[in-house]
């Protein structure tokens, strides 16, 4: 009896083994390939504030190729689908090609045309809107005050959507969290291009004062 219960166990765990067997392959191969997805992005965001648009927008195209080895490895398998890192990797995808869009002033791409979920679609805007500080900053120390202005307002209308969107964390992974990071930011960046502002009028003040 004993010898047969042995059997019956092993009978039943070896389709128990198979299918783990496989989730782990998947996680292992899905896992590499969203690592993949994170370095492209950063340094498809590190091209953006370079103003190489073309080497952004390819190293965003190698992201996305990325990012769907992982998506398609994790796909059988939903309870690993629905993990962190392939949330973070989607969302750092949405950051990167949000941030592109933005820098350029160019339309920004919806979650369905960059095939991911809501949820990281808009955590990724939510962090895309921070990287423009960086940008703006460069664009302010270059003089280019249009610019950084047209930035400010991209930054503020984001954050302005963002506040609007409120729901369970559950449902927006954690973009209450991300959109209360974003605020301190965005005021200090309005304040960094305000302070520009009245000193570059003092300037211009103090010019045409000494001119007349």
């Amino acid at each position: 009896m004993a010898l047969a219960r042995r059997d019956e166990l092993a009978s039943l765990a070896a389709p128990v083994r198979e299918r783990l067997d496989a989730a782990n392959k998947a996680r292992e191969q899905g896992l590499a390939a969203a690592r993949r997805t994170i370095q492209f992005c950063s340094q498809s965001i590190r091209a953006t504030h370079r103003l190489d648009w073309q080497q952004a927008a390819a190293l965003a195209d190698d992201a996305a190729s990325s990012l769907r080895e992982a998506q398609d490895a994790l796909r059988p398998f939903p309870q690993l689908a629905a993990s962190g890192p392939l949330h973070d990797a989607a969302k750092e995808y949405a950051e990167a090609r949000l941030t592109l869009a933005l820098a350029e002033d160019r339309p920004l791409p919806s979650a369905d045309e960059l095939g991911i979920a809501d949820a990281s679609w808009l955590n990724g805007l939510a962090e895309a809107a921070s990287e423009l500080r960086r940008h703006l900053l460069d664009r302010l120390r270059g003089g280019e005050m249009d610019q950084s202005e047209r930035l400010l307002t991209a930054m503020d209308d984001v954050y302005a959507l963002l506040v609007t969107v409120d729901y369970p964390d559950a449902l927006t992974g954690g973009l209450r969290r991300t959109t209360d990071a974003l605020r301190p930011v965005l005021e200090r960046t309005r304040g960094d291009l305000t302070t520009t502002i009245l000193q570059q009028r003092l300037q211009q003040a103090i010019e045409k004062g000494l001119g007349d």
